[in-house]
């Protein structure tokens, strides 16, 4: 990094103590861009709250020798400081700007899944022929009765077989080759996040629509870019991709739009129902509008879990089966309402609770109803998971919609 650039930290770090040496901390990149912490002392931790984008890197080195009384601190020991936290992501500096400008988004969720291509198919095809499973998919001749599928986005290992539950239904009832991926979002501070970026997984590279994003654009207007890094760690759109390339590989060349929401707390704290928000209002109608002008057949893939509950997700006491049989029943209530494709009871539901229990797939699962207003819903599978110990537990299901 030259001398007169200004670098800058990104935003969404954060400090941790290291608990062998009190004169060092961890810098944790809580976006998860960047992929391990940077154990730093605690004088560069210093300099780096110096990286603020409007000193360069000479300003950095004479404001640091004045806090150590003019003590000589040379130049390189800052520019080495610099190369090494843009090589960890840490700055928004020449790598992170190279990975913005890429256009293939490199896979982030290896480990939910296997890295080799052969055992990956071969892990898929368990969760479909496992005894719990909905058998292999058929290649029938569908007549377009499914619009949209609301998958969950739950690790494999804890969810794959209602994925395959899901995945099944599309398969078999849609001629689809375009999936419109609308996801909840988990690391972006705005609340729709598109990418144009290609997805690519241990089974190829999953090619974006760009002329769909065109239209989507057009119509919604500016901002949807604002975060774009944050696709960069988002599992909710890659693990519902690794499916779709698996179960068309053979079969048919697709493309993808990667959309994710975030959160709606707004609109429930306000007690009202979403589509009066503005930019969600204006998202409704932009997707309308870009169907309406889409020749083809569109999928709606909505990728999204149900209740998250216990101590990691914030709750005082551990899971227990009191609250695992009242949140299922609770499941069971929002589940109906999206069977009867009733977009405004099932928004009550989940506001009449708070969102107490942290439904993450509202966002996108009520976009896409709103938006197409299906004449119908299936359910064709739930689940809780629940940790061992209590820690945490995570409800999800699998929801076939239909015009």
């Amino acid at each position: 990094m030259a001398p007169a650039e200004c670098p800058r930290f990104r935003s969404g770090l954060v400090a941790v103590p290291d608990q062998s040496d009190p004169h060092y901390v961890f810098v944790v990149d809580q976006l998860r861009i960047s992929s391990r912490p940077q154990r730093l002392s605690l004088l560069e931790f210093g300099w780096l709250q110096m990286f603020n984008g409007r000193r360069t890197l000479r300003d950095i080195q004479a404001e640091a020798m004045r806090q150590v009384n003019g003590q000589l601190l040379p130049l390189e020991l800052f520019a080495r400081l610099a190369a090494k936290l843009d090589e960890a992501l840490l700055l928004d500096g020449p790598r992170l700007r190279s990975l913005r400008s890429a256009p293939v988004r490199e896979p982030s969720c290896i480990g939910c899944y296997a890295a080799d291509p052969n055992i990956l198919r071969t892990q898929l095809e368990h969760f479909f022929t496992c005894p719990e499973g909905p058998g292999l998919p058929r290649a029938l001749q569908p007549d377009r009765r499914l619009c949209a599928a609301l998958m969950p986005h739950i690790d494999y290992h804890r969810g794959g077989m209602s994925f395959a539950w899901g995945f099944k239904e599309v398969f078999e009832q849609t001629d689809a080759a375009l999936f419109v991926i609308v996801g909840t979002s988990h690391y972006s501070s705005e609340r729709f996040t598109l990418t144009r970026k290609d997805f690519k997984t241990p089974l190829g590279v999953a090619r974006t629509d760009q002329d769909y994003i065109d239209r989507l654009v057009a119509h919604y207007g500016p901002g949807l870019f604002e975060d774009e890094l944050a696709h960069l760690p988002e599992h909710s759109i890659e693990l519902e991709v690794v499916f779709l390339q698996y179960l068309y590989e053979k079969h048919r060349a697709i493309r993808i739009v990667p959309l994710v929401v975030g959160s709606f707390q707004d609109a429930i704290n306000g007690g009202r129902p979403p589509r009066d928000c503005e930019d969600i209002g204006r998202m409704i109608e932009a997707l309308r509008r870009a169907e309406k002008e889409t020749a083809e057949s569109i999928c709606y893939i909505i990728s999204g879990d149900l209740a998250h509950l216990g101590p990691k997700f914030g709750d005082n006491e551990p899971v227990a089966a009191p609250l695992l049989r009242n949140s299922r029943d609770q499941d069971q209530a929002i589940l109906r309402k999206a069977e009867a494709a009733n977009v405004d009871g099932y928004f009550q539901v989940i506001a009449d609770e708070g969102d107490r229990r942290r439904i993450c797939g509202l966002p996108p699962t009520y976009i896409v109803l709103d938006a197409f207003r299906p004449s119908r819903g299936k359910v064709l599978h739930y689940d809780q998971y629940v940790h061992p110990r209590g820690y945490e537990s995570v409800s999800f299901a699998s929801v076939a919609f239909y015009p």
